[in-house]
């Protein structure tokens, strides 16, 4: 990919299996491990969005430990990939962070595991010169409203069958993968 990629992590607003609006809370693998598939695939940030103060704080606990003399001391490769992370209450935020720090104002993708209309391929994605927040959904995914806002929906990551929900971090390795490899 030849546009700044930027990752966010959404809490909030995302879904559950029923299709309710809710809040998830973050966890220290999710974290962890994408931060890592960001920063092997060359993303410049990656946001974790909620705007919950208690997963604020849950959060900063984690960043704290990786910014101390201990850890950079037992395992300099996370204190790196998790350089890269920092909390944002929204994705407005997120793209306000974004903002400051391109010369151009950033597009949205969103990703799903659904097949809905008017999708972007892979391909296609990579053409774009602009910076790009793409967002990931927790739970059981992001709100029909932010696909709605964004500027576009990445085609889902299709498997050998009809089965389709990765984790996560899974999804995440492998939508950075596709984006940036040479194929």
């Amino acid at each position: 990919m030849k546009a700044p990629l930027y990752v966010g992590l959404v809490h909030y607003p995302v879904t559950n299996k029923f299709g309710d609006l809710i809040t998830t809370s973050i966890t220290n693998l999710d974290v962890h491990d994408i931060a890592r598939s960001c920063r092997t695939y060359g993303v410049k940030g990656f946001f974790i969005i909620t705007p919950l103060e208690s997963q604020s704080q849950f959060l900063d606990r984690i960043l704290t430990f990786w910014q101390s003399d201990v850890a950079h001391t037992y395992n300099p490769h996370r204190v790196d990939a998790l350089s890269i992370v920092s909390h944002q209450k929204t994705i407005d935020f997120a793209l306000q962070t974004i903002q400051n720090q391109e010369v151009e104002c950033p597009l949205v993708i969103t990703t799903t595991a659904a097949t809905i209309p008017d999708q972007m391929t892979f391909g296609d994605c990579k053409l774009l010169n602009a910076p790009v927040l793409m967002l990931f959904g927790t739970g059981n995914g992001l709100t029909q409203a932010v696909h709605d806002n964004a500027d576009y929906t990445l085609m889902p990551i299709a498997g050998v069958n009809n089965y389709n929900h990765l984790s996560v971090r899974s999804a995440v390795a492998i939508v950075l993968d596709r984006l940036t490899s040479e194929k």
